[in-house]
């Protein structure tokens, strides 16, 4: 090949290396953007006068004498709205039965609206779930409760005989001429002092155990059942792979059972996830009994053969890119074949073998299949370490695809399920970044 030639191509080949990383860049770019944007809102946003009484009342947290005060002044604020409903009442019982009937349904469906924006009206009886006992606790939502308030949804024929259109029609029209018509002009004009939205920091969404199947509070069972399942998959994974790769490296003869024994280990390495999660039900489970049902510890096994063959060929790249003067030089020095492999071997391998645990780690800590048959719940309190042998737990990876497939009010708590994500890919990216660093130091430890 020429010498012009050569330079061209080598010219579009860096052309081509340049535009991947930017492509990747970019896809990488998409997919976290919306990901860091929403997941934020569940560490960040405009928290109402609800949300403050909410952690009071349920985590004991806040100054109660602030508190009562700004309770005061936003009472203050509904109290037209709840002295016209009275007004329409009394208006209403004065109507002949037939007009009193027409009112009734569009009346009845204006308070439940009512009580989802600002709670429970003065007096009422406290209701069974948290929920009910509180009106919107971030401004966003009590932004979507206020139009609800403001307009009734109403499904018409579409002009072109298709699908039903959804319109809104103001409720304002709907009660012209009563003693209501003025309340909607007034929870336009009032809705943040009657709400009294401020920014807030939520750190403790982190910490705080969930209210209400995650309507109030954190995911702290959650993050801690997730930190439980990768450290236990590791403290079986590891010591097994890194022995096996030792194994497989420095005392095996080649032979065609060892040949059928790597086939065997990079089989596994692409088995489906719910393989192993079935597996690990009828074994762990079903057989052995390691728990009485659902455990951390059922689950923890799983992981620990899900990531088993990542670990085992990963570390024994590593150990055989050891050179082999290594190995040469400490037999030469009187060393035994063990003592070769755990002074010199290892310690040279050791980067590798630390880049394939974290990255097994990141794996195990994303993994849902698994433990849907063996260790997750989707409702659940922190558990602490002397349950995790006979106790299941909630789960990030899985309680994300519950949270947004499963729940009543999936729609109400998307905060919630992108704050998940986020906790999760942050938890994923510190065990990386972790992982370069110490390899980093490691490696340069070892050159020095």
């Amino acid at each position: 090949m020429e010498l012009g030639t050569r330079r061209l191509v080598d010219r579009y080949f860096t052309a081509f290396g340049v535009a991947s990383i930017l492509l990747m860049a970019a896809s990488l770019a998409v997919l976290l953007g919306p990901i860091v944007r929403e997941g934020a809102g569940a560490y960040v946003f405009r928290g109402t006068i609800e949300f403050r009484r909410m952690i009071f009342e349920e985590f004991g947290r806040g100054d109660e004498t602030a508190l009562a005060a700004e309770r005061a002044r936003a009472a203050e604020a509904r109290r037209p709205v709840y002295a016209m409903l009275e007004a329409f009442r009394a208006e209403m019982a004065a109507m002949p039965p037939d007009r009193r009937e027409q009112y009734r349904p569009a009346f009845h469906e204006l308070e439940e609206e009512l009580r989802r924006l600002l709670g429970p009206p003065p007096g009422a009886d406290e209701g069974v779930l948290p929920r009910q006992n509180y009106g919107q606790t971030r401004w966003d939502r009590a932004l979507a409760a206020c139009h609800d308030v403001l307009y009734s949804t109403e499904w018409r024929p579409s002009p072109a005989g298709g699908m039903m259109e959804r319109t809104f029609r103001p409720r304002a029209e709907q009660f012209r001429g009563t003693a209501l018509e003025p309340l909607f002009a007034h929870v336009e004009a009032h809705a943040e002092e009657m709400l009294r939205p401020e920014w807030t920091f939520y750190w403790r969404f982190l910490t705080d155990e969930p209210v209400d199947t995650h309507i109030f509070g954190g995911i702290w069972p959650e993050v801690l059942g997730t930190i439980y399942l990768t450290l236990g998959a590791m403290l079986f994974a590891v010591p097994m792979g890194v022995i096996a790769a030792i194994y497989l490296v420095e005392y095996a003869r080649e032979s065609l059972m060892l040949s059928l024994l790597r086939t065997c280990i990079s089989t596994l390495a692409g088995v489906p996830s719910i393989v192993f999660g079935l597996f690990g039900l009828a074994f762990f489970i079903n057989t052995l009994h390691v728990s009485p049902s659902k455990s951390v510890l059922a689950g923890s096994l799983t992981l620990a053969l899900l990531v088993l063959p990542t670990i085992i060929r990963a570390s024994e790249e590593a150990i055989r890119a050891v050179p082999k003067t290594y190995r040469e030089a400490a037999l030469s020095l009187g060393a035994s074949k063990w003592r070769m492999v755990a002074t010199v071997v290892l310690p040279a391998a050791l980067p590798g073998i630390l880049t394939s645990i974290v990255l097994s780690m990141g794996r195990a800590a994303g993994e849902t299949a698994p433990i849907i048959f063996t260790a997750a719940v989707s409702v659940g309190h922190a558990l602490h370490p002397g349950q995790v042998f006979t106790n299941p737990t909630p789960a990030l990876p899985w309680n994300i695809y519950n949270l947004a497939t499963e729940h009543e009010a999936a729609e109400q708590i998307r905060h919630v399920q992108f704050g998940m994500v986020l906790t999760l890919v942050a938890l994923v990216l510190v065990l990386n970044t972790t992982a370069i660093v110490l390899r980093a130091r490691i490696a340069k430890k070892l050159k020095g």
